[in-house]
């Protein structure tokens, strides 16, 4: 799910600031936490942030994940930090364009290279409002390898019309299913988009073997 969160126009196209909270909900409805997605465009980029807090009985969950882009929705730099139990990790990713690799460097000293093919790399949060941009066009971007410390290989496709009740109005949407493969596991999950101009993620739905997570918007 985290990978989930895991745009072809610049980031001065899209909404100058935008912060959407989300409801992160066990299988039979009742919330277990939230989540809070923001993006502010900068005259050369954009920033973007995720951040995940939810308790399960005895083991906090907390996950904030944070992104800066060039033009076009290009990465520059990616971090992310987790809290699950008693166990903390941090780590950041430098997108080096002159060498094409990304820098990954942990908290505790390590430090990897990962080589990238193209002139635009995207992180996943990057890759999000891409995909937004993109659904404005009228457009659903092929198969994409995106960076979320390692290297995922991510594939989309168009599951028809939806709508989801959120703050007791029905709201009409696009499903997406998608798929994705890291390099020891492999999710997949649905992702419904708003059919408002900012094509505003309303839902993420993944399934596992004890039944159906999601993550659903909170209208104010």
């Amino acid at each position: 799910m985290k990978a989930l969160f895991c745009l072809l126009a610049s980031p001065l196209l899209y909404a100058q600031q935008e912060s959407l909270r989300y409801s992160i909900n066990w299988p039979s409805g009742l919330s277990l936490g939230e989540a809070t997605l923001t993006g502010t465009a900068t005259p050369g980029g954009g920033n973007f942030s995720l951040t995940l807090e939810a308790l399960v009985p005895g083991f906090p969950i907390r996950d904030e994940y944070a992104s800066k882009t060039g033009p076009q929705f290009c990465s520059t730099q990616f971090t992310k930090a987790s809290l699950h139990g008693t166990r903390k990790t941090s780590e950041t990713s430098e997108f080096d364009a002159s060498r094409s690799v990304v820098v990954r460097q942990t908290e505790k000293g390590g430090k990897s290279e990962i080589p990238f093919a193209g002139p635009c790399p995207k992180d996943a949060l990057a890759f999000l409002f891409f995909l937004r941009e993109e659904l404005k066009a009228g457009r659903l971007p092929g198969s994409q390898t995106i960076y979320f410390g390692a290297t995922y290989q991510l594939r989309l496709q168009y599951a028809g019309a939806d709508s989801i009740n959120l703050g007791g109005k029905r709201e009409e949407c696009d499903r997406l299913s998608a798929t994705v493969k890291g390099p020891a596991s492999e999710v997949a999950f649905q992702i419904l988009f708003g059919r408002d101009p900012a094509r505003t993620p309303l839902a993420v739905r993944v399934p596992f073997a004890m039944g159906t997570f999601s993550m659903e918007l909170m209208r104010e």
